[in-house]
């Protein structure tokens, strides 16, 4: 089992949340160990707040220290995934473009 970073647009929308949520189940179902730090902080962080914003991107970064890989999901990439991606190539952590299908497979391009 792969640990997998999640690394997708979240900018506090419900649809980011969602579509964070179904990228998650994506990589569970496909036998791997997911995580998302865009769903975990805002529980307990605001996201509107520069210092509570960054202080969730630190905490994703520690735990991006230790996976496997990240697979970037969605059209867009926002200033967070950005230092996210900076981070994972410093750390020579694979990363890859992620796409779901309809039928549920994930497929990928390179990053």
């Amino acid at each position: 089992m792969k640990r997998v970073f999640v690394c997708s647009p979240f900018g506090g929308s419900e649809r980011n949340l969602e579509m964070a949520k179904s990228y998650c189940l994506a990589v569970a179902k496909g036998g791997n160990a997911c995580y998302a730090p865009h769903l975990l902080c805002p529980q307990f962080l605001d996201d509107n707040s520069p210092s509570d914003r960054d202080l969730g991107i630190s905490i994703g970064l520690k735990f991006l220290a230790v996976c496997d890989e990240m697979w970037i999901f969605g059209n867009e990439v926002t200033s967070g995934m950005i230092r996210e991606i900076k981070f994972a190539r410093e750390k020579g952590i694979i990363i890859k473009n992620a796409t779901i299908f309809m039928d549920g497979r994930i497929g990928f391009t390179r990053y």
